[in-house]
């Protein structure tokens, strides 16, 4: 199964990091946000990439080009050109890289990407979230209701701490809770191929209209995830998330 990763977006909230590179290219630990997320997947032996490029594509291309070559000590014959590496850190994935437009909405990028997907469900989720998720278990959820969109269901985080008072007396401070009575859509979807016929062009936006369809005729199905989940969406949750990954012990970290 593909596992599609949206990582054209503007990543506006986060412009002082995304001016000179994609937003799926700002790091935590050392390591872009698109590394973790990768590595999530194929911790649970998912390793067929396909990363839908836009905003600052051509970042995420190099990356990926030179690789092999930055992570790992060599030894370069200039007269031929030749490479021989060593001790290098050399994964096992497969990494299909596809220009889906600057401005095209996140339906239309995967509509882009029809084309590579074959006649197969697939795994989609977006470049800016983090979670411990257990993939195969998502998975085999999907396969087991036979509808067409699986989303992971997630608990939101408040904007604001929230007291818990009594009295003027405050009793209790949270710093961001979550919203335990609320859900909201954590990516990390599962796809049947039957699903890109409702994704029209370039404009459409995947969590609209065809959500929407598919949900009235009763098609979309969630899988309900109470564990960690993160997106990064300002330089505060880069940065809670850089002293997660610090600590040692950062909840995503599967792998």
């Amino acid at each position: 199964m593909k596992v599609v990763i949206l990582a054209g977006g503007f990543g506006t909230r986060l412009a002082e990091q995304t001016e000179v590179k994609p937003k799926p290219m700002v790091e935590i630990g050392g390591h872009p946000i698109l590394w973790h997320i990768m590595q999530i997947y194929a911790a649970y032996g998912y390793k067929d990439f396909i990363i839908a490029l836009g905003y600052k594509g051509q970042v995420i291309k190099e990356y990926f080009f030179n690789h092999h070559v930055l992570n790992s000590n060599f030894t370069i014959d200039l007269s031929n050109g030749k490479l021989d590496f060593y001790d290098g850190n050399s994964y096992d994935w497969k990494v299909t890289l596809v220009d889906t437009g600057a401005n095209t909405m996140t339906g239309g990028r995967v509509k882009r990407l029809t084309s590579y997907l074959g006649n197969e469900p697939f795994i989609l989720t977006y470049g800016d979230g983090i979670a411990n998720i257990n993939i195969q278990k998502l998975v085999d959820f999907h396969q087991s209701h036979q509808k067409l969109v699986t989303i992971t269901a997630v608990h939101p985080k408040a904007h604001y701490g929230e007291l818990e008072t009594e009295n003027n007396r405050i009793l209790k401070f949270k710093e961001k809770p979550q919203f335990k009575q609320s859900w909201i859509n954590g990516g990390f979807m599962v796809i049947q191929p039957e699903f890109l016929n409702m994704l029209k062009n370039d404009q459409t936006v995947l969590e609209r209209e065809p959500m929407d369809r598919t949900a009235q005729s009763g098609e979309l199905m969630a899988y309900y995830h109470e564990g960690f989940w993160q997106c990064m969406d300002t330089l505060r949750d880069m940065k809670y998330l850089n002293e997660l990954w610090d600590s040692g012990h950062a909840p995503w970290k599967v792998w």
